[in-house]
């Protein structure tokens, strides 16, 4: 079924999540061999919300946040400074060994030396997370949302945290707001809780409007027969990736969009990148080309955020996938795991080709 956006409404996107910060070495050095340090806010949901923002559009971000720490004001201005709107509860953080925003230490890596990524999460703040500490009838109700974007990462981070996801796209969808569910498979969020998390994430795709995956995420969270995760000459298996999309399609029929990202790596700094999505029984592609990575880290979210953009302004199928293929492309030339656009032009330049001198 096509879909309706919501006409009436203060927020064109609400993202439930758990932020954080991420630290990488300067200058692509690896963690162990460096002694400097880049500190930035992050989370997936709000790197996908980071296009829709910068380019104008209104972003609730539904969190938690530590009471008093200057890690959680570092988080609140660096929303700020993307147009994003924040709210959530403000949790004591306790003894010195209680609550803390979590921790990521990157390696981006460069050339033929991969990028690592350390997960520091625990006393995670956002693991606290409910439904009830949210005025839902006032924020999808009255001041109204027209999609609410949810990630695999914070449905998967706790029990608490799934069903915090699973009310707020139940309560969602009784107003009219439209599901956007980007599945990112985690396989050390999932060890020991398979049937627990594939069900849950079962639930949510059920309710979804928009259901997006990489090569792997529809095989591991969703039980879906595919292609080898992780093999080569993903151009060449294309046709696989098409009826595993149409497997998920008869699984979910009331999902209105299905996005699959595609990703060769030639090396840290250089992939092949691509996307399929089906509508209405219609293909959208684009082809596996060439792009220049800076860091890697955010291009699934960037892609994402490009295609709700295109989804908010109506934009025609075949050009949603365009300028999300864009938005991903463009995100993996940001040192951060977000892309920053300053308009359109930029993101569809990069669609084009053209690295022209812009004067």
């Amino acid at each position: 079924m096509p879909l309706v956006l919501r006409k009436e409404y203060k927020y064109s996107l609400a993202v439930p999540t758990s932020m954080g910060v991420r630290i990488t070495p300067v200058d692509a050095q690896p963690v162990h061999g460096t002694r400097l340090f880049r500190m930035q806010a992050t989370s997936a949901e709000t790197n996908a919300a980071s296009i829709p923002a910068c380019l104008g559009l209104p972003v609730k971000v539904l969190t938690a946040f530590v009471k008093d720490s200057p890690v959680a004001a570092f988080i609140k201005a660096d929303l700020r400074a993307r147009n994003m709107e924040y709210e959530g509860p403000e949790v004591p953080q306790g003894d010195p060994w209680g609550y803390r925003h979590q921790f990521n230490v990157a390696d981006s890596g460069f050339g033929l030396r991969a990028p690592r990524v350390l997960n520091d999460r625990a006393g995670e703040v956002g693991k606290t997370l409910q439904a009830k500490e949210f005025d839902l009838p006032r924020i999808f109700g009255r001041e109204g949302v027209q999609i609410v974007h949810l990630s695999g990462l914070i449905a998967a981070l706790s029990p608490g945290t799934g069903n915090f996801c699973l009310e707020i796209a139940r309560y969602a969808k009784k107003h009219g707001t439209l599901i956007s569910f980007d599945l990112n498979y985690r396989a050390t969020f999932w060890k020991g809780r398979e049937r627990e998390l594939q069900e849950t994430f079962t639930q949510i795709a059920s309710l979804s409007d928009i259901l997006i995956g990489n090569e792997e995420d529809f095989q591991l969270c969703l039980g879906v027969e595919g292609p080898k995760a992780g093999g080569e000459n993903i151009g060449g298996t294309l046709d696989a990736f098409k009826e595993m999309i149409l497997n998920v399609k008869k699984a979910f029929p009331r999902v209105s969009v299905f996005a699959n990202t595609l990703r060769e790596v030639i090396s840290a700094n250089e992939h092949l990148w691509g996307a399929i999505t089906c509508e209405d029984g219609n293909w959208y592609e684009a082809p596996l080309r060439r792009i220049g990575v800076i860091d890697r880290i955010g291009g699934g979210d960037g892609f994402v955020g490009g295609l709700l953009y295109g989804v908010l302004k109506e934009m025609k199928p075949e050009d949603r996938i365009r300028f999300a293929w864009a938005s991903g492309a463009l995100a993996a030339t940001f040192l951060t795991d977000y892309a920053l656009p300053a308009d359109e032009e930029m993101i569809w330049s990069v669609w084009k080709g053209n690295a022209r001198v812009v004067r």
